[in-house]
């Protein structure tokens, strides 16, 4: 029998502090997995939103065969404080509310086409950690480079033109930013 468990909570340090008994951490602290929250693997969005599509049309017994490019845009650019899950529920709402064969901007909720969402760092109190301005920006610029290439098809000259930058130096960005091609 295999078990998997997954916390976004320090076992290690509740463990220390005895807010977590130790011989259960023992019994279940058998392999380790180490995956990074959605919003820091922004290439992977496309692929996952079209399986949860596949997924949801199925279940559905829909014909749903993909997204507009300003809604792949959308998706791409939310930060997802809800993880990979927020992501499921997201594509499953569009699926079942989709007017056409293919998710449009007006199929997805109100939060992912119209985003008020601001990443605001404090600059004072208990969540504030120390670090760069070239690292506090590094995540709004994989967010907004990721949705303009959906936007794009993945076409690298028509985004460059569009963020007014070079080509090499998009071909750079992504490299630094870990943005891969759409997968598939």
């Amino acid at each position: 029998m295999r078990i998997l468990l997954a916390t976004n909570q320090p076992l290690e340090q509740l463990v220390a502090s005895g807010q977590f008994r130790q011989d259960l951490y023992y019994r279940i602290n058998v392999v380790q997995v180490a995956l990074p929250p959605l919003r820091d693997r922004a290439a992977d969005i496309p692929s996952l939103a079209a399986h949860f599509l596949d997924k949801h049309a199925g279940e559905l017994a829909r014909e749903l065969v993909g997204f507009t490019p300003e809604a792949l845009a959308a998706i791409c650019a939310y930060p997802y404080p809800g993880n990979i899950r927020e992501l499921a529920n997201i594509i499953e709402r569009a699926a079942v509310l989709a007017k056409g064969q293919r998710i449009g901007i007006d199929d997805l909720p109100d939060s992912v086409r119209c985003p008020t969402h601001v990443t605001v760092v404090p600059v004072q109190g208990a969540d504030w950690v120390p670090m760069s301005l070239e690292e506090a920006l590094r995540d709004p610029e994989r967010r907004i480079i990721t949705a303009a290439l959906a936007a794009n098809h993945w076409n690298r000259q028509k985004t460059a033109e569009q963020l007014d930058i070079n080509r090499t130096t998009l071909y750079k960005k992504m490299r630094t930013l870990g943005i891969e091609g759409p997968q598939g």
